[in-house]
């Protein structure tokens, strides 16, 4: 069952301390819903900002998935398979575009997406095996295609961790994005990998702005952390990029080449971006937080964000739903082609599959 306040009474203010969403709306396939009458809520209101944080403390569930890699046929995403160790993602961005996800688990894509957390404890173990299998022929795989795989809780369980020995081991590429400086304390797996072409890391960097990032992605690390990743894994020799994931035309769309140039400096080899994409319920869920902490420019941001959908909030086709169309997506897209040739990003990272070794990825049982 889902969880949401009445409809008659206001969002939550203050915000729940350290989460992005505001409300916690039913999910699109639920039919009932649990309200929390007028009177209970208005006491967790006046309690403060403390008391609401232990309404919404992080659990973890266990996921039971039999298989760690999803093949993806989406044109628009550029790798054929993808791992997500986690479903659900701590980090609380509030425009993440998995957010609905939660939803086919009978949950919410607002709070509930950022504080229910499904883990896939046995995953080294499932990557192993499909590695293993005859049918696999070696592929780069994406990790945190769809949620962060160094998201906070990846630091005491080190699942991300396991999986990349795995994928070292048997020499199959990988690719990471997240915007986790975590991703550092995993340099001597990635460093080794490196001499053979075997990984990518991508840092996510919306804003260098310490404060607007803590609005709207509370639990991940600040940038100038996530700057320091990348100087680490750079120095390490690890091929390392920025991806500017999302833009958000109107809020951060100005601070592109700043971006660059900061990821640049400290050792950044390429660069890439999206715009800001909105399904489903991340719709509602953007607009509320918008309208609370920015009000002065919440219309000009959804205004631009409408002129690039072709009047509408968020467009799905492949090809469009990555970065808009119209006279504002062609002046990010000029602006970002400009600083990204300016400040040297134009590297292509090419993974190489030729060091695949299906038995010594099995280690003893290649033997037998």
């Amino acid at each position: 069952m889902s969880y949401r306040k009445p409809h008659d009474l206001p969002s939550f203010s203050p915000p729940v301390r350290g989460r992005g969403a505001l409300d916690n709306p039913a999910g699109r396939f639920e039919d009932k819903t649990h309200e929390t009458d007028a009177e209970t809520f208005n006491a967790l209101l006046e309690a403060g900002a403390e008391e609401l944080e232990k309404q919404v403390p992080t659990q973890t569930f266990r996921d039971t998935s039999r298989t760690i890699v999803t093949s993806n046929d989406s044109p628009d995403v550029g790798l054929d398979f993808t791992a997500n160790p986690y479903r659900g993602c701590e980090h609380g961005c509030i425009y993440c575009f998995a957010r609905p996800t939660h939803e086919y688990l009978g949950m919410s894509a607002g709070l509930d997406f950022e504080t229910k957390i499904f883990v896939k404890y046995d995953a080294a173990e499932l990557l192993r095996e499909k590695l293993s299998s005859r049918g696999w022929q070696p592929h780069a795989i994406m990790f945190s295609g769809v949620t962060d795989c160094y998201q906070p809780l990846e630091r005491k369980l080190k699942i991300t961790r396991g999986c990349f020995e795995v994928l070292r081991d048997f020499g199959n590429p990988a690719t990471v994005i997240t915007k986790n400086h975590l991703v550092a304390r995993d340099t001597d797996i990635f460093a080794e990998m490196a001499t053979r072409n075997l990984v990518f890391i991508n840092l996510s960097i919306t804003t260098l702005d310490a404060k607007l990032c803590r609005l709207m992605e509370p639990r991940a690390s600040r940038p100038d952390m996530r700057l320091r990743a990348i100087e680490t894994l750079a120095k390490a020799g690890v091929p390392v990029g920025v991806m500017i994931g999302p833009v958000l035309p109107g809020l951060t769309d100005h601070e592109i080449p700043a971006i660059l140039k900061a990821a640049a400096d400290a050792g950044a080899c390429t660069a890439g971006y999206v715009m800001l994409r909105l399904p489903y319920g991340v719709k509602d869920l953007f607009q509320s937080w918008l309208h609370e902490h920015f009000p002065d420019r919440a219309e000009k941001v959804l205004r631009r964000l409408r002129e690039m959908h072709g009047g509408k909030l968020y467009d799905s086709e492949y090809g469009h739903r990555m970065h808009g169309e119209g006279k504002h997506a062609e002046h990010i897209a000029d602006l970002f082609k400009l600083a990204r040739k300016r400040y040297g990003l134009n590297r292509h990272v090419d993974l190489s599959t030729e060091h695949f070794d299906r038995a010594a990825g099995r280690g003893q049982l290649g033997l037998f």
